[in-house]
């Protein structure tokens, strides 16, 4: 059962626009949907855009910061409930258990290395959560286009590139996690365990 959503993003705006405007989207379908919002703990770019539409919606959100970025000011003090953590590592790893599910919003290296994760631990089996790409402006198209060549180059097993979602309509990528059955195949093709 899909209640608490986790989004990765960036702690910048972007340069274009329509990416804060979607991050204030998620944020606003996740309360209006009754999902809670799991994130990075920032007050600034698209985390802190996603969170401050959550909240104003009425709905709850949870903060992962590590101590490090909240003692720069990073933190948003306006959470439901903001964690404090002492590593990156265990910021991921709280996340990763608050969550049902996991989407990435444009970013950069961080939410890169976030996302992947979650990508790893599902190709082998770790954990069994939906993961998607939202797929604003195209700006997710070339990880889309180089997880389809790893595909072709042997990389990457077809099961586990048809487990990454991606879509550039939110509502409908929530509709998609809420709907997501993990296949029970690891990364070397042997059913996984349960």
């Amino acid at each position: 059962m899909l209640r608490r959503v986790c989004v990765f993003c960036g702690s910048s705006p972007g340069t274009n626009g329509l990416y804060r405007e979607v991050a204030q989207t998620v944020g606003r379908l996740l309360s209006q949907r009754g999902l809670e919002l799991v994130y990075g703990g920032g007050n600034v770019g698209l985390m802190g855009a996603v969170a401050d539409a959550c909240l104003q919606e009425g709905g709850r959100v949870i903060g992962v910061i590590p101590e490090a970025l909240r003692q720069k000011e990073l933190a948003h003090t306006g959470l439901t409930e903001l964690r404090v953590v002492s590593t990156m590592h265990e910021r991921k790893a709280l996340m990763a258990d608050l969550s049902d599910a996991f989407i990435a919003l444009p970013g950069g290296y961080g939410t890169w290395d976030e996302f992947c994760e979650i990508l790893t631990w599902s190709q082998l089996g770790i954990q069994r959560k939906a993961h998607a790409l939202l797929n604003v402006n195209g700006y997710y198209d070339p990880l889309l286009a180089m997880a389809d060549r790893a595909v072709a180059e042997g990389f990457l097993r077809d099961v586990h590139r048809a487990s990454l979602l991606s879509d550039d309509d939110p509502a409908r990528l929530l509709d998609r996690l809420s709907s997501y059955s993990a296949p029970f195949v690891d990364k070397w093709g042997n059913p996984a365990q349960r």
